[in-house]
């Protein structure tokens, strides 16, 4: 991570307060369209691993914008926000801390209701920007595993198994 400007705060000084379980699934409960922004074609990216379990598991219309390739999971990808054919409800990010604030900028020119930032991505000057605008902002939190567990999904991915242990279960 690279070093906080001058009036950035650094990720171990956050002050930043993001929106409470109940208003993200409120967040999640009004988007129907999802822009995953860096979207990779490399199945071991979490990017791409965000995007199978929305495709499989959820309503939403998912676009990638990934400018170097043509396609991902089979649906074509956009070089920009610009490009969508429709304006995304939720942004979802997984680009570098340096690029958060360009994808901001593109996010709100997009008329995107909410910016999402992904697991260990934080910046505070996004999120007071995003904020300003008029958007709801989410860092340091998996679209994915959010949506999975308001709707009941985490067992699936083996999060929610109901055993308290560090050691795996051996079935009979």
């Amino acid at each position: 991570m690279s070093a906080a400007t001058p009036g950035e705060r650094t990720p171990s000084e956050r002050t930043w307060t993001g929106p409470s379980a109940a208003q993200r699934l409120a967040i999640l409960r009004d988007t129907t369209v999802v822009a995953i922004v860096g979207a990779s074609d490399k199945p071991s990216r979490a990017s791409y691993f965000v995007a199978t379990y929305l495709l499989a598991s959820t309503r939403y219309r998912v676009y990638f914008v990934n400018p170097v390739v043509t396609s991902i999971l089979g649906r074509p990808t956009y070089p920009s926000l610009a490009d969508l054919p429709e304006r995304p409800d939720l942004v979802d990010v997984f680009r570098r801390h340096d690029d958060l604030p360009e994808v901001f900028e593109a996010a709100r020119d997009a008329g995107a209701q909410t910016i999402w930032l992904q697991l260990g991505s934080w910046h505070e000057g996004v999120a007071a920007a995003a904020e300003a605008a008029g958007m709801n902002v989410v860092m340091d939190r998996c679209v994915k595993i959010e949506h999975a567990r308001f709707h009941g999904g985490l067992h699936l991915a083996g999060f929610d198994t109901g055993v308290i242990s560090s050691k795996r279960q051996v079935l009979a």
